[in-house]
């Protein structure tokens, strides 16, 4: 969510009484650390190029990942805030739940029912408590937890690590220990922590004590810290969170799509089970983009191991909207166990239009996509020594967008025609045992 200003006199003098508090306040940051199994060495085969552990850059996977038992994969769900704002209440809660079972996105994966900002009342009960606007859920989180919960989802909430949330509802800065505990007790099993009116207190400080807190509360809650990427979360977030924001939220427009994905594509090395990198959520289905666009924009965020978090009405979507959010073979890229975050590899033509990325799967395969951020169709090769495979090593080449398989032997190089703004997303199965002499 945008950050607003804090221009306000009543923010400012709560801002000061709150870092008083925090400043005579100590604060537990105790780190849960879990060593995930490196990306294998596939060297037994004569497949992979020796330049393949630099192309696909692990160095850092799974370390220091919360050890909370989640997020094995990228989280799948929806989330209220790119399309609904601040118009939610527990009727369109509850008919999003109803939707993805109806339309079997809960059965793809998409299980995280996740309500963002302007849930809560504008100010906090007399015991301090956080308070559902009486208004917009009159029944309580408890209420709506319970409706999601009998329909085999899970239930999302939304705070912020600061004096108040983005729309100045309150914060939980501080009072981490009382928020969790009452999330808890609603059971709610996901919580989006939010980075506005800060109080200038740095990142590190303000995000493992809402961990703890969660933790001590005995109830299993997925932590996605939103800290729009200000201060590197990838660097240290992997021991605090379970997805860590690495930009500033998204739109729906092209240029915002791009520019995430290249920003968020930096940080691959530290993405892995356990944690991932979060480039926010998806706008698939909001109407800013063409169906090219919103296919490489799924296509993207699938093999950079990104959350999927369903951004539009899923009580209202096309046929194209369906059939984007609805391919198994794509969501298998994103959900698959060897858990490696995929990248850009090549980058040429017109201001680096004509682009590869690519990713190590588990069984030794590659997911390989042909992306066109150029303004006309062109051609767009793969070749092996790009994407660290042995020159003479064959590869069969399954479209997943087509859901054929197109060739069983190609080698050296793959090419395809790619619309302007459209991508090809590919499934590299090579044959050991069938390398050119």
């Amino acid at each position: 969510m945008a950050k607003q200003k804090q221009s306000s006199a009543c923010f400012l003098n709560s801002a000061i009484l709150l870092f008083t508090i925090f400043c005579a306040s100590s604060v537990s940051v105790s780190v849960s650390a879990r060593v995930h199994p490196i990306l294998q060495s596939f060297h037994q085969k004569p497949i992979f190029r020796s330049n393949f552990h630099s192309i696909y850059d692990t160095s850092n996977y799974g370390t220091f990942q919360l050890s909370n038992g989640l997020a094995k994969t990228p989280q799948m769900g929806w989330n209220s805030w790119n399309f609904f704002a601040c118009n939610i209440n527990e009727t369109v809660i509850k008919e999003t739940a109803d939707a993805l079972i109806s339309t079997g996105l809960a059965d793809l994966g998409y299980v995280y029912v996740n309500i963002d900002d302007c849930w809560s009342s504008v100010t906090r009960n007399l015991k301090a408590q956080l308070v559902p606007d009486e208004k917009t859920f009159p029944s309580g989180i408890k209420a709506v937890a319970d409706y999601v919960h009998a329909k085999g989802l899970k239930l999302g909430i939304y705070s912020d690590a600061g004096a108040f949330t983005c729309q100045v509802r309150p914060g939980s800065i501080f009072l981490e220990k009382e928020d969790a505990a009452l999330f808890a007790s609603w059971g709610i099993d996901y919580l989006k922590y939010d980075n506005c009116y800060n109080l200038g207190i740095p990142a590190k400080k303000r995000y493992p004590p809402m961990r703890d807190a969660l933790n001590a509360t005995g109830r299993t809650i997925f932590y996605s810290i939103c800290e729009w990427g200000e201060d590197d979360p990838a660097l240290w977030a992997g021991a605090v969170g379970n997805s860590w924001r690495t930009t500033e939220d998204i739109n729906d427009t092209w240029a915002s799509m791009t520019n995430i994905a290249d920003l968020n594509d930096k940080w691959a090395t530290y993405a892995g089970p356990g944690g991932w990198n979060d480039p926010d959520m998806l706008e698939v289905g909001n109407g800013g983009m063409t169906y090219q666009e919103y296919r490489a924009h799924f296509s993207i965020w699938a093999l950079m191991k990104a959350p999927l978090l369903i951004g539009c009405d899923v009580r209202n979507m096309t046929a194209e909207t369906i059939e984007i959010l609805t391919n198994k073979e794509v969501i298998d890229i994103n959900q698959d166990p060897l858990g490696v975050q995929g990248r850009k590899v090549n980058a040429s033509g017109p201001d680096g239009c004509n682009q590869v990325w690519a990713g190590p799967l588990s069984g030794g395969r590659l997911a390989v996509v042909l992306w066109n951020r150029c303004s006309s169709a062109t051609t767009i090769t793969a070749s092996w020594d790009t994407i660290g495979l042995q020159s003479g090593i064959r590869v069969s080449v399954r479209d997943l967008w087509q859901h054929q398989e197109l060739t069983s032997d190609a080698v050296s190089s793959f090419s395809a025609k790619v619309d302007a703004h459209d991508c090809r997303f590919y499934l590299f199965t090579p044959y050991p045992d069938h390398s050119v002499e």
